[in-house]
Order: C-alpha cells, then structure tokens, then sequence
C-alpha cells in the first residue's frame, strides 16, 4: 500500500479493542492507523488525509463526540463511524446530528462494522472527488476578468447576447469577444460546460 491508500484510523483508549479492530480491519486488506486518545489523534496529520474514523465515544479527557465537534470546526469532513459499550438515545442523536456516519454499539458483528467501514471509505473517495473538481473550477473562474465574469453569469442565467449587450452598454461583438474567451479560459465547449463550471465553482459556498 503506498501513501494514496485511504486510512482506516482507529481511536479508541481500551488497547483490547483497538487491537480486534484493527486485526479485522487489516485482515479483510484495509490500511489500519490506531490511537490511544483523541488528543493523539488531532497531533498528528491523520484528519488532512484520505479515509474514516472509527471512534470511541467515551473515552479520558476529549471525549469522542468532542473530537468529533473540533474537527467539524476545523473543516475536516472524513466520516465518522462511532463505537461505544455505553450507548443511548441522546448520544446516538448527538452524533448523528453531528454528521456521524454511523453509530454502531459493542459488541458488534465483524460483518458489520466491515461492510460500513466499507462504505464510510468509499464516501470520503466521493467526497474527495467533488472537492478536487470544485477547487478545479474555481481555479477555472479566477482567470476570467471582471467584465468575462459578468457575461458568464447573464449566459448561464439564460439571457441573449443582444441582452447582455444591452445590460452591461456594450457592443454585440464586445459580448461575442468576451463569451468566446470565458469558454477557452474554462475549457468549455458548450453552454452547459459553462452553468456546470459555474455550479460547481458555487457548490458549498
């Protein structure tokens, strides 16, 4: 496995579970990263990579759901896949209004966690692949001029050259120069190249 591999990272304080899970893990071909508390966790680089986590609830000191707030406020999205021997009602909601991925209680079925672990990666691959194609956009969109920027959103809204034109007090022509130039700098080759370049530029914002 080479450093593009997504990581499964465990954290979790009782070393018995970590081990188990990490076993499980590791068996079924998946690239396993365990830790002790969430305070290790969040020292080192593991919330900038590709991958879930799989994390205790109750733990000493930051708690879970507490790591699970500070990285939601860093801007780390990665799922979150909850374990606890200790569960209720409240805390399941807690997590999952907090954007869990799943909240699983122990002891649970190998299969389970497995087959969940499973699609929390491949969520985090989707999400990756949105966010790359969304920077790529914008990058797209930074190269056009102020006035090029104006065209494109009266194009994509619909309106007529002779419209836009008319809108911004210049010339047919002027509107015709910038339009071609707005779909060479975002590589267009149609309208619907330029409203999907457009949307998902816009898309989180």
């Amino acid at each position: 496995m080479n450093d593009a591999t997504p990581t499964v990272f465990i954290v979790d304080d009782d070393p018995a579970v970590r081990d188990a899970v990490s076993l499980l893990l590791r068996t079924s071909g998946l690239k396993v990263a365990t830790f002790a508390s969430a305070a290790a966790f969040l020292g080192s680089s593991a919330a900038q990579q590709a991958g879930c986590l799989v994390l205790d609830v109750r733990m000493p000191g930051m708690s879970g759901l507490d790591l699970q707030k500070q990285l939601r406020a860093q801007g780390c999205h990665m799922p979150i896949l909850f374990m606890t021997g200790h569960g209720d009602v409240p805390m399941a909601i807690r997590a999952m209004k907090g954007g869990a991925f799943d909240f699983i209680e122990k002891p649970f079925q190998g299969e389970t966690l497995l087959e969940r672990v499973r699609e929390a990666l491949a969520l985090d691959a989707r999400q990756r692949r949105r966010q790359a194609s969304r920077a790529e956009a914008q990058a797209r969109l930074a190269l056009l001029s102020a006035r090029e920027r104006e065209v494109l959103e009266r194009a994509a809204s619909g309106q007529y050259n002779k419209v836009i034109a008319a809108e911004l007090g210049i010339s047919l022509s002027t509107v015709e120069i910038h339009r071609k130039r707005v779909m060479e700098k975002l590589e267009a080759e149609s309208l619907s190249d330029l409203i999907r370049t457009l949307a998902l530029a816009k898309d989180g914002e």
